[in-house]
């Protein structure tokens, strides 16, 4: 995931009791709600003209109905601000489902994350390698940190280099990092030289929990895959606290475990990737059922100069922004921070190294759009994704 600004959550809108909302709740309404509930059942005056056994059976049976109408499912939101953007996450319960105490297990763990992970913490674990000079030399990490890096690594071969968690230098020169927004190409030279520090094979990664620099200056910013690893922590909080029907967004990213309330997948929107398209815009819908979900573009974050644009998606091997014309790309997985550090790649390979790698990947699906020399927009889509149109 690139460091954009994107929608805080990707759910679509469409009819609001088919989307977000859930139908309008009729209450308990006793005995009528019981004959509306099961209209074969025989009133309460049947009770007066049949034998005690069977009167136990039909009360047994109304004890029933109420039961189940009143354990109707329910959703409940909980939401939040976490990496410099919001987090949402819906769970479904019965009517009577409580979610007591799971946002307080959720905020703690993503504090864990945010001390190991966030460069913009001065004693975080990622700042503090970055400020570690010293090659050759183990920093102990923690296994968050150590668990990221590995899929990190991961993503970095399967990529050839195209996503780098060592780029970071190269988007502040470019003006699209935490140094402030420049809007002028970068001297060659000045290019070359941060360049020379770029590389994750720079850094090597031991089982042991540790991370050694094989150069000193090098250094880390994770963000492109650390909301993905936000994502499946939180999903493993609301997992552990029992509930098995839930959808977890971080900025964007998602997994989608289980069914909503009315038992149908949830539903995702893809933003329309042109600048001028509002946040709510929608592109295409994805289903999504046990599975995880993130979107990268560069349709909002960029510069003109000369005539030509230049996005914030920066090519590590070459110290270049992207070129390829390549706006959005959204990737399925079963984990959320492969997905996250998958689009990201994705953006930097371009739609036809992107497509070959995506399908070489079994469990994994994405979309690739591309806009035309016209400003249309052409997609690439890889085998087994389902996609939806844009609701009307």
């Amino acid at each position: 995931m690139s460091n954009e600004q994107r929608v805080p959550s990707n759910e679509v809108k469409e009819k609001e009791s088919d989307w977000l909302r859930l139908p309008l709740d009729s209450g308990y309404r006793g005995s009528r709600l019981l004959a509306e509930a099961c209209p074969t059942c025989p009133s309460v005056f049947f009770l007066t003209r049949c034998s005690l056994l069977v009167a136990r059976c039909f009360f047994l049976a109304a004890l029933l109905c109420i039961w189940v109408s009143c354990d109707a499912r329910r959703e409940h939101t909980l939401a939040g601000r976490t990496m410099g953007t919001t987090y949402a996450v819906k769970v479904v319960t019965g009517r009577f489902g409580s979610v007591a105490g799971l946002q307080e297990k959720i905020d703690r763990r993503l504090d864990e994350i945010n001390r190991s992970m966030s460069p913009y913490l001065t004693e975080s674990e990622i700042s503090r390698f970055n400020r570690f000079h010293q090659a050759g030399v183990e920093f102990p990490v923690s296994a968050d940190f150590l668990r990221v890096m590995k899929v990190a690594a991961r993503i970095h071969a399967l990529s050839e280099g195209a996503w780098d968690g060592t780029v970071n230098p190269l988007v502040d020169l470019w003006g699209f990092g935490r140094a402030g927004r420049a809007v002028q190409v970068p001297p060659a030279e000045k290019i070359a030289a941060v360049l020379a520090d770029v590389g994750f094979s720079k850094i090597d990664i031991r089982d042991s929990g540790a991370l050694v620099k094989r150069e000193a200056p090098v250094t880390l910013d994770l963000s492109s895959i650390a909301k993905g690893y936000g994502v499946e922590q939180v999903a493993d909080v609301v997992r552990a606290a029992g509930f098995a029907d839930f959808l977890v967004e971080i900025g964007g990213e998602v997994v989608a475990a289980g069914v909503r309330t009315d038992g149908l997948p949830w539903r995702v929107g893809i933003n329309r990737p042109k600048p001028e398209a509002g946040v709510h815009e929608i592109y295409k819908v994805v289903s999504l059922k046990d599975r995880a979900f993130a979107t990268s573009g560069d349709y909002r974050q960029f510069f003109m100069q000369g005539g030509i644009r230049y996005s914030h998606i920066i090519d590590p091997r070459t110290g270049y922004p992207v070129a390829n014309r390549v706006v959005s790309v959204s990737i399925l997985a079963d984990d959320c921070t492969l997905a996250d550090g998958l689009a990201t790649a994705v953006m930097v390979m371009g739609a036809d190294k992107g497509l070959a790698m995506i399908d070489r990947l079994e469990t994994v699906q994405g979309l690739i759009v591309v806009e035309m020399p016209d400003g249309s927009l052409q997609e690439h889509a890889s085998q087994g994704i389902l996609l939806e149109p844009a609701p009307r």
